[in-house]
């Protein structure tokens, strides 16, 4: 009785919390298609400019892979109005900070100013849309950072192309197939034209969204970007009509080596759908029951009961054309394969054949509503938070209303996510062993 008391108090407590959360905002779109969302909160003299470009390593052709990721950082040249080397000047100098992040799907740059700065962040965002600088100069200093970056965190790093190997492994056709720092070769080889042709044709205003988040005045923010976004000449938007992967009906299985690790990791990889759909919600929840915290079942059994498992993890990356559900696993000692194998398709089984059970369920639903809670307590995190779901999942109100989705996953749901998704005929093994010296 007592348990019970408890949840309904912590429920009603999250319901105050999330009623209180609710983020307004307002959005429209100039003559040129640059979408605009605003959100105004003046509980802090902070301001939050981001620019989301629909432009990720799925849009670069084979042979001339990296290139969104490279524009991350070739984007940050300069322009005419902002001489070479003084964009990081500018934004410290006036007491902000400013960042970028390219994924599979979309590249987003944005910077925080205190508020009185706030026409400053627009007008530096304004000018990388209307008139980057990309010379050969930009071209081979940022070239060899992003080797240096490709360096440190992938090729140096143990399991560092795990994730790649997963991809090129889990599609053929679609270019989800290659990883978003691409290939070295591939931006040694690419021309000065090729970079210039690139942005223009990407970094146009209807192919990108412009948020403006924090201590804003909203019409005085309006004016300002009529001012410096207004004339900025409209481009052609390409349809993204990408090739498709034919679903998978037999079991792969491959193995790949890494310099850099002693121990062998296995990964259990299926194919899922994109993030938009109701399934990569409930395929998202599953991980979080499979894995997530050293309560969750894959942990308790292969870790602290039978110390079988190093580490264990079951992921879901939700992506805009499909996503990817994966198991990894790092034996312990003399543990084999095929026994974490049979211990993970075991704790699929179950999930397949059986309800979870209620507790657990609640469990998964009060966690959800706390990641809810916390997700967007920042400007800055409301700000990214406004822009993806705009422009990768087509309603800017889900920074509202995504629990609701959440909540309404029932137990049976994902009994029917993991027979449609998980099975054995449906997925590619992956044998990621130490490279032999």
């Amino acid at each position: 009785m007592k348990k019970r008391l408890l949840s309904v108090a912590a429920a009603s407590f999250f319901g105050m919390v999330l009623n209180a959360q609710q983020i307004k905002f307002e959005e429209y779109d100039l003559p040129n298609g640059l979408h605009v969302i605003l959100h105004q909160d003046n509980s802090a003299p902070v301001v939050t400019t981001g620019v989301m470009y629909h432009v990720g390593a799925k849009d670069e052709v084979k042979g001339r892979t990296g290139f969104a990721h490279f524009f991350e950082h070739l984007l940050f040249e300069g322009t005419p109005n902002i001489k070479r080397g003084e964009w990081f000047k500018i934004v410290s100098s006036n007491g902000g900070q400013n960042n970028a992040n390219t994924t599979n799907d979309r590249t987003y740059y944005y910077e925080t100013f205190p508020s009185n700065n706030e026409q400053l962040g627009l007008w530096m965002e304004a000018e990388r849309m209307r008139h980057a600088v990309i010379n050969q100069v930009g071209v081979d200093t940022q070239r060899e950072v992003v080797k240096e970056e490709k360096r440190l965190r992938m090729d140096n790093q143990p399991y560092g192309n795990l994730f790649p190997t997963i991809q090129k492994n889990l599609f053929t056709n679609h270019p989800y197939n290659w990883p978003t720092i691409g290939s070295m070769e591939d931006l040694n080889s690419a021309k000065l034209e090729e970079f210039q042709a690139f942005y223009k044709k990407y970094y146009i205003p209807n192919n990108a969204t412009l948020v403006v988040a924090g201590d804003i005045k909203p019409e005085q923010t309006k004016k300002w970007i009529q001012e410096y976004y207004g004339g900025i000449q409209k481009g052609t938007l390409y349809p993204k009509d990408f090739p498709k992967d034919a679903p998978i009906t037999q079991e792969k299985e491959v193995t790949a080596t890494d310099p850099n690790i002693q121990l062998p990791a296995y990964i259990f990889a299926y194919r899922t759908p994109a993030n938009k759909e109701k399934d990569a919600y409930v395929l998202d929840m599953l991980s979080s029951y499979l894995s997530n915290g050293k309560s969750s079942v894959l942990y308790k059994k292969l870790v602290d009961q039978d110390k079988k498992a190093l580490a264990v993890q079951a992921f879901n990356q939700g992506l805009e054309d499909y996503s990817i559900f994966a198991f990894f696993a790092i034996p312990m000692g003399q543990t084999t394969k095929q026994t974490l194998q049979a211990d993970i398709d075991a704790e699929i089984k179950k999930i397949q054949t059986g309800l979870i059970s209620e507790e657990d369920y609640q469990k998964l639903q009060n966690q959800y509503e706390n990641q809810f809670v916390n997700a967007n307590s920042s400007i800055q995190g409301i700000a990214a938070s406004l822009a993806t779901n705009h422009v990768l999942m087509g309603n800017t109100n889900l920074i509202n209303k995504e629990i609701d989705i959440y909540r309404s996953i029932t137990r049976q749901d994902l009994q029917n996510a993991a027979k449609k998704y998980l099975n054995s005929n449906q997925r590619v093994i992956i044998n990621y062993v130490p490279e032999k010296k």
